[in-house]
């Protein structure tokens, strides 16, 4: 899934655990949105958008601010190379 240029890597039905193994910072962008996901046994076994719901946090705000911090996947063209 592309966007403006970008690979879209992250999405709302991903696992929170998976999430966290992509990028260190991962855990930073849920601690900023009140989601302590990486000390929580829930990790495991829920989605982005279920831990999101479960914070009362918009889970496409999550998701673009994950997606964020995966420019290095950008193409020299400015395209992306796909979803991963």
């Amino acid at each position: 899934m592309e966007t403006s240029g970008r690979v879209t890597v992250f999405h709302k039905d991903m696992s929170i655990i998976a999430a966290l193994g992509l990028h260190p910072d991962v855990r930073v962008v849920f601690e900023t949105h009140g989601m302590a996901c990486s000390t929580c046994i829930g990790a495991s076994m829920e989605s982005i958008e279920a831990g999101a719901i479960m914070h009362r946090v918009e889970p496409d705000e999550i998701v673009a601010a994950l997606n964020t911090l995966l420019p290095d996947l950008q193409a020299p063209d400015g395209k992306g190379r796909g979803e991963v």
